[in-house]
């Protein structure tokens, strides 16, 4: 009976389930709405006319100079960021932690809604109207960034198929309310 014992307690967690597959599309719909807003911005650090007068690359952002740094390196952090969802939906990487990185991908879609709340604040703001030129410069600018406000949304459903899929092997339960 004992050595029955220990060959149970040895034996490995389940797995957990695939993610269906409109779990893993939305994840890598999350990593290309980055870039279009991305490549926005690295053409603006690149000297592109992207709507905003040299005056105001210059005074408001700090193009040419450390502004192209801020620029282009926003641009790869969004990227990166954009591509944590696959970490939910990969069957390759196991967290040591799994209700931990259920936490955090819940408290990241939470930011993300309040985010896209407060960019629709900032687009409509008198300030924002003032610096960027209107006509096509405004319309490739909303283009880019239209995008952006699909993520909440994506990264909401796919934060929801892996708290399921941890709650069926039992690794996860909900905090106690």
């Amino acid at each position: 009976m004992d050595a029955m014992t220990t060959a149970t307690t040895s034996l490995p967690a389940p797995a957990l389930a695939p993610a269906p597959v409109w779990a893993r599309r939305a994840a890598h719909a999350i990593a290309l709405c980055a870039v279009p807003s991305g490549l926005w911005r690295v053409a603006m650090a690149a000297g592109v006319y992207v709507g905003y007068s040299d005056q105001v690359l210059r005074d408001v952002y700090g193009i040419p100079g450390w502004g192209i740094a801020y620029v282009v390196g926003l641009s790869v952090l969004t990227e990166l960021a954009a591509l944590l969802p696959l970490l939910l939906v990969g069957d390759r990487w196991r967290p040591l932690r799994p209700g931990t990185l259920t936490r955090l991908a819940w408290t990241a879609s939470a930011v993300l809604v309040l985010v896209a709340l407060w960019q629709l604040v900032v687009v409509f703001t008198a300030e924002s109207q003032t610096y960027l030129a209107g006509g096509t410069a405004r319309i490739v600018w909303g283009l880019a960034y239209a995008p952006l406000f699909a993520v909440p949304a994506l990264m909401t459903a796919v934060t929801w198929s892996y708290a399921k899929r941890q709650r069926a092997v039992g690794r996860w339960t909900p905090p106690a309310a």
